[in-house]
């Protein structure tokens, strides 16, 4: 049998931007074959966007750089081509859906490749109906993007880049701003559009367990510039490269290791439903079962109260319904829901940034309803989803200064602050950066900083580990861990299903601006009726409970939380 020539082709290929003294690549060897569908992952720094750049022509067209050997696609050397010559070939869909969008409608936008391309105005109509049905968007042609919800922006930006009939479709972190329900849509999009057309498909995303949600042929994994591995996903999860290479590995596969099983490539442990059950259930019983239960801890004194709350930005459409919500001091609470539920809202409103229509907000007993922004902010510090809205200072340490500086503290201690919260962020040896040198990851730890160096009483955090790699969002997570043991009530705004039930004691789901679930993680992330209605997604573990025949599946995935709780603890100590 001949063998298959390759689509996409690296032999020794290195590339160095001109702003940086070391190169981001480093020979790199790499074939991708057609049809194949690809998933590649590494920590931040490790690469990974270098290479999507260069396999859709940003480098070396827009972002310039030094590259050495070579890089081939349909056997076209891609330095004697164009930009647009390659986007042809590959066709990018971006993690920020809304930065893809040029027309005014669902339809313009679908076919704004082939305006540009003169193509007659029957034939745009037919192929754009063709595209908009692969990815179930036909009927909501004359609907404006922006009224879109992140799925169907999703398919929109994906019908944008199929219009042309390009070989390959890269995904570039396409489930970094869904919430979890959307992006497991997302990766069953994704996979539907690799049967049905047969074509390429290169996904490059931090969240590895939701890209196994379906089947993927290889994993290349990266690390500081160089392939680490290249191999399907049984054999990799059978391995330790994960977790070598600060890569969160899915927490199925955790929990088999905790119970003492070992993997073996055979049992085809790469997905949780491809995972075969023969011998070791009786192992993960026995395991759960001796877990021991944590001491409950008495419920501390009352922080903050938001009393029948009731918002509507414009009079009509109410986003918070009568919201009754009790916070006790030193908690740490996730709020969950999906986008539009009304999360980001009840934030504003503690904050003042908006006030309610009803009801009314109290501070230790204290109505703080008609307190200002500024007398709110010695309380209450917000980080924003999108550190563009909150950074004000062109270097960082002056960033995470300013705050300080404007509450007149010395130097000197400022100093040791910042030093202090730049270390545990993870930026200490960016401190004298400029912040338009950092990634967007890089900016969102900048303005976490800015807000845990002025030690508030109540921290928000939207979306605190968006865009973070499994390293960062440990160090992040452990940071604010101590800080909450320090007595800082903390709630955060999440997606994250990883951190509601790893660091979390108590969620909190909005659906519909109401409040359908206040309880564990464990409760909520096992519970099918509020997973459907606030667009969440099952754990993994609840799956794996099922499968290998545990009754009580929320016991099983709380007494996880409970041993992984322990096993940090003893790692610490």
């Amino acid at each position: 049998m001949m063998r298959q020539k390759p689509i996409i082709e690296f032999i020794n290929y290195s590339f160095q931007y001109y702003s940086q003294s070391e190169p981001t690549l480093h020979n790199i060897n790499l074939e991708i074959n057609p049809g194949e569908k690809v998933l590649i992952v590494g920590p931040s720094g490790s690469g990974k966007s270098t290479l999507g750049h260069c396999l859709n022509g940003l480098i070396p067209f827009s972002y310039r750089g030094e590259n050495q050997g070579s890089l081939k696609i349909k056997d076209l050397v891609t330095k004697e081509q164009d930009i647009f010559k390659l986007s042809k070939i590959i066709g990018t869909v971006l993690q920020d859906s809304d930065a893809q969008f040029v027309g005014l409608t669902v339809g313009e936008d679908i076919a704004f490749a082939m305006e540009n391309d003169n193509i007659d105005t029957k034939e745009m109509h037919e192929r754009v109906n063709k595209v908009a049905a692969m990815v179930d968007m036909d009927t909501l042609l004359k609907l404006s993007p922006f009224e879109l919800s992140g799925g169907q922006k999703q398919r929109t930006s994906l019908a944008g880049v199929m219009i042309d009939d390009v070989d390959v479709l890269l995904f570039d972190e396409p489930l970094a701003n869904l919430d979890p329900a959307t992006g497991k849509t997302a990766i069953e999009i994704i996979d539907d559009i690799h049967k049905k057309s047969g074509k390429t498909i290169i996904i490059i995303e931090h969240r590895l367990e939701d890209v196994l949600h379906k089947d993927i042929d290889r994993v290349i994994v990266m690390g500081e510039g160089r392939i680490i591995c290249d191999m399907n996903p049984h054999e990799l999860v059978c391995s330790s490269i994960l977790t070598e290479n600060g890569i969160r590995e899915p927490l199925y596969i955790t929990a088999l290791k905790y119970a003492g099983i070992s993997l073996k490539e055979e049992m085809k442990p790469g997905h949780i439903w491809s995972l075969k059950f023969d011998d070791f259930n009786g192992k993960l019983k026995s395991w759960h079962k001796g877990i021991s239960k944590p001491h409950k801890e008495k419920q501390s004194e009352k922080v903050l109260e938001m009393s029948n709350v009731s918002f509507s930005y414009d009079g009509k459409k109410q986003i918070l319904k009568k919201v009754n919500l009790n916070v006790n001091k030193g908690e740490m609470i996730a709020l969950v829901g999906k986008n539009g539920a009304g999360k980001s809202t009840i934030s504003k409103l503690l904050c003042g940034f908006e006030t309610q229509d009803t009801g009314d907000i109290y501070f230790y007993g204290e109505n703080i309803s008609k307190k200002s922004i500024k007398e709110r902010a010695e309380i209450i510090g917000l980080v924003m989803q999108n550190p563009n809205q909150m950074i004000s200072k062109s270097l960082i340490y002056d960033e995470v200064a300013l705050g300080l500086r404007l509450r007149e503290v010395n130097e000197e201690e400022i100093k040791i602050r910042v030093e202090k919260v730049l270390k545990v962020c993870g930026l200490a040896p960016f401190e004298e950066w400029p912040i338009s040198a950092l990634s967007y990851g890089q900016k969102k730890r900048v303005t976490i900083a800015s807000i845990l160096v002025l030690e508030p009483q109540i921290l928000i955090l939207d979306e605190p580990t968006a865009g973070q790699d499994y390293k960062h969002y440990s160090e992040i997570m452990e940071f604010l861990v101590e800080i909450n043991k320090l007595g800082v009530t903390t709630i955060m705004i999440t997606h994250d299903m990883h951190l509601m039930l790893e660091y979390t004691n108590r969620t909190i789901v909005l659906a519909d601006g109401e409040i359908i679930a206040d309880t564990s993680a464990s409760a909520v992330l096992t519970d099918n009726n509020v997973i459907e209605r606030a667009n969440l997604k099952e754990t993994s573990l609840y799956n794996l409970a099922k499968d290998a025949g545990i009754k009580d599946a929320t016991d099983f995935v709380q007494g996880f939380i409970d041993y992984e709780k322990g096993v940090r603890i003893f790692n610490e100590n």
